[in-house]
């Protein structure tokens, strides 16, 4: 399953690091990117091992606010 997350709160090219790192470390997810430009966070995952909730949790454990785009 692929999710979209949007976060407007990227500042600069080191926050791309450390929220596909946050992301990555989750239990299910097999890929993040993140498009530092956009603000768009694009990830795989299996959707019944990691939830969306999870996804935006990590986002915001590793500081920053994140929500599921529909696009």
């Amino acid at each position: 399953m692929k999710t979209i997350l949007r976060s407007q709160e990227l500042s600069c090219p080191s926050c791309v690091t450390k929220i596909e790192k946050a992301l990555k470390a989750l239990d299910g997810v097999t890929e993040a990117r993140v498009f530092f430009n956009t603000g768009r966070i694009e990830v795989d995952h299996d959707a019944g091992t990691v939830k969306t909730d999870d996804l935006v949790k990590a986002v915001r454990a590793a500081g920053y606010e994140a929500c599921v785009a529909p696009f």
